[in-house]
């Protein structure tokens, strides 16, 4: 063997020696787990507080909901009047869907109409509360007004007496 190929062997050990006790040294431990879930077996224990009211805090209102519900009605219900009618002017002739669309839009309009009246209706009176505030001197008139139509033809009769 060579000396050369000698001292080029064992400087390659001594190198790799080296690199490896550096490595030991510098070397970080792997890394630990991450949890991914958690289950807490701890029982829960029964509480001695009061239950607290939570305020109701809805995004829409009861009206806006009963509008849309009746919007959806409506328009299910025109859908379903307008087939309807589509399907009986098909026996009697060849009438277009355009045609059928212009007749049954006075009928749709008019029960779009209702919906929103009875809808504003009921808003205004679950809107109307009582609420007594005093300040200073105070006068209840207690009055009575009473109001009564009958007829056809309407015909009104208001009574106001005072009490």
């Amino acid at each position: 063997m060579d000396h050369r190929t000698e001292q080029e062997s064992e400087a390659a050990i001594e190198a790799r020696r080296l690199i490896e006790a550096v490595e030991a040294v510098y070397r970080l431990p792997p890394p630990a787990p991450t949890p991914t879930r958690f289950r807490d077996e701890t029982p829960n224990r029964p509480s001695d507080a009061e239950p607290v009211r939570q305020p109701d805090n809805r995004i829409v209102p009861a009206w806006a909901a009963g509008t849309a519900v009746a919007g959806i009605g409506v328009g299910t219900g025109c859908v379903g009047l307008g087939c309807g009618v589509w399907l009986a002017c098909q026996g009697f002739a060849a009438v277009s869907l355009m045609s059928v669309l212009f007749v049954t839009l006075p009928i749709a309009a008019v029960a779009a109409v209702a919906a929103a009246v009875g809808t504003a209706l009921k808003g205004a009176r679950a809107a109307h509360t009582e609420h007594h505030h005093y300040a200073g001197d105070v006068h209840q008139n207690h009055s009575h007004h009473s109001t009564r139509t009958t007829g056809l033809i309407a015909h009104t009769k208001n009574d106001n007496r005072h009490r």
